[in-house]
C-alpha cells in the first residue's frame, strides 16, 4: 500500500485533523507500543500499519 491511499483512508475514516491527531498520538499495542507516525517512520509497511489501525478502531469493510 502506498502512504497516499494510507493517508487518504485514514482521512475518510476519522477526517482530515483527526487522522492526523490518532496518528500522532495514539498507541496501538498491535504495533509494538508505537504510534501509526512511529511504526511508518521506522520502515513499518503502511498496510501492515492500515491493518492495526482497522483492528484498533474497527473501521468498516469498505475503507479496509
Amino acid at each position: 500500500m502506498r502512504l497516499t491511499v494510507f493517508w487518504d483512508r485514514m482521512t475518510a475514516q476519522f477526517g482530515e485533523a483527526y487522522a492526523r491527531s490518532v496518528a500522532k498520538d495514539y498507541v496501538l499495542a498491535s504495533l509494538g507500543g508505537r504510534t501509526v507516525e512511529r511504526a511508518l517512520a521506522e520502515g513499518e509497511d503502511a498496510k501492515v500499519v492500515w491493518r492495526a489501525v482497522c483492528d484498533t478502531f474497527d473501521v468498516p469493510e469498505n475503507l479496509r
